[in-house]
């Protein structure tokens, strides 16, 4: 029986060793279509990277939702959740409607773009750019959303949801990231960018997506008031948050979306640079955590947990315009200073301007935003330099502490005023009307109550009664 078997086993590979040779030939390819295969499947994989990254970025309104309830007290939850719930909701219809017509549709003038509304004449590479840039579009909102919580209209902030994704974030966006040869802070005819000589440059959105929401929700912080009992005597009255422990998960929740955040901004599976970008990012994040609990431990003599959990967030929002372009120790010093920062701006936000932003956003998103357009200009290795020299996506140039001059710098600042009398003035406008037709904050019954039952009339943790039979 066993001689069988070898014999068949035998005859087997014989037959294997034939049909290999006999088809040889027909399987043999030219150098041509290897090319083309191999390119084939890099843009396969550039499309499984970006659904990847997408479903990151998207996961991160998980985070902000989750932030945004536990720094805020258990009566106004249900009311948060629903907010986070329809920015997604809203930004998805929304930015397919007129928010990506907006930003990549055709130029006109470096300003706007004209058309592609509602996706029209897409191909598959669009669809999938489409949802990448969609995922960071509704951020803007939710930044937004958490610095004004508790207070506010369900109703002014739905449509001031809808006017974010419509115009405030894809007209900047289109300004930065659209491509066009006109575009106002990073086109090559740009008369911005001809006087200066260089083009601004934002990676994956500190200015884009952070300082735009950071300066728009200072607009509303400043429309809105502060919540009632927050300032006694011109004293800020901490408000404690009512779960601390769903805070810390959302800001870990938070972190892991930006490794598509600032990963998925490469645009390409195949950048060997991704991974400088996702090193610099978590390093930025991780000793901005880390100043910031010292800072708070040498000043109260006990570490904060809500601060340190936003100086990680800080140092992320930071990082997020320079990570491509810098080395790992500029990633180090960025996330420092982002640090102090996040201390500093939240202090002074409430000591000196008298603002309530329940989940410090403003500091966060606002102040390192700036800071992270900034550190661009000091920072920046520049394209072909050092470990950069095969770079694609980096600041062109080097910044002012690696020889560059400050042209870079320049540019930068000038995008910094930009983003500020944009997202902050746009925004100032928009709140003001809303006021004035709907309402913009909630009456003090109603914020003394909870937003949860008089906006919509249920509990988030509803109360159990043992009842009589």
């Amino acid at each position: 029986m066993s001689k069988n078997v070898q014999r068949i086993e035998k005859l087997l590979i014989v037959i294997c060793m034939i049909f290999i040779v006999l088809s040889s030939p027909a399987l043999a390819v030219t150098a041509e279509e290897n090319a083309e295969a191999i390119e084939g499947l890099q843009t396969t994989l550039t499309f499984l990277w970006l659904l990847i990254a997408s479903g990151l970025v998207f996961f991160m309104h998980a985070g902000f939702s989750l932030v945004e309830t536990g720094l805020t007290r258990s009566k106004n939850t249900a009311n948060i959740l629903m907010k986070n719930f329809m920015t997604v909701v809203l930004g998805i219809l929304v930015y397919w409607a007129v928010g990506w017509g907006v930003m990549y549709g055709a130029d006109a003038a470096g300003l706007i773009g004209t058309d592609q509304f509602f996706l029209a004449g897409a191909d598959n590479a669009t669809w999938n750019s489409w949802f990448f840039q969609m995922v960071f579009a509704a951020t803007g909102a939710t930044i937004v959303s958490g610095a004004m919580a508790e207070r506010t209209n369900f109703k002014a902030y739905l449509v001031y949801c809808v006017l974010m994704v419509a115009v405030i974030y894809p007209i900047y966006g289109h300004w930065v990231w659209s491509g066009a040869d006109t575009a106002l802070l990073s086109g090559a005819d740009s008369p911005i960018v001809k006087a200066i000589g260089v083009a601004h440059h934002d990676f994956a959105g500190s200015g884009v997506v952070h300082s735009i929401g950071g300066y728009s929700a200072l607009a509303g912080v400043l429309l809105v008031g502060a919540r009632i009992g927050k300032f006694r005597d011109g004293k800020a009255i901490p408000i404690p948050g009512h779960n601390l422990t769903i805070a810390f998960l959302g800001t870990l929740i938070l972190a892991l979306g930006w490794l598509g955040f600032n990963g998925g901004s490469t645009l390409n599976a195949n950048d060997p640079y991704m991974n400088l970008v996702v090193v610099n990012t978590f390093l930025a994040g991780a000793v901005g955590a880390v100043t910031t609990m010292a800072i708070t431990w040498m000043k109260t003599g006990k570490p904060d947990p809500s601060l340190t959990a936003n100086g990680l967030l800080g140092g992320l929002v930071a990082v997020t315009a320079p990570c491509g372009s810098i080395s790992n120790w500029g990633a180090i010093a960025i996330g420092i200073i982002a640090g102090i920062i996040i201390y500093a701006g939240v202090m002074f936000n409430e000591n000196k301007l008298k603002l309530d932003d329940p989940v410090g956003a403003i500091a966060v998103h606002g102040y390192c935003g700036t800071w992270g357009l900034i550190s661009v200009g000091l920072f920046s290795i520049g394209i072909g330099n050092g470990i950069l020299a095969d770079a694609s996506y980096a600041a062109a140039v080097p910044g002012l502490f690696y020889g560059g001059g400050v042209s870079l710098l320049l540019i930068q600042l000038v995008a910094v005023l930009i983003t500020i009398v944009w997202g902050f003035g746009l925004s100032f406008i928009i709140f003001k009307i809303l006021d004035a037709v709907i309402g913009l904050r909630v009456s003090e019954e109603e914020e003394i109550m909870g937003l949860d039952i008089c906006e919509h009339g249920i509990r988030a943790y509803p109360e159990y009664l043992m009842r009589e039979e």
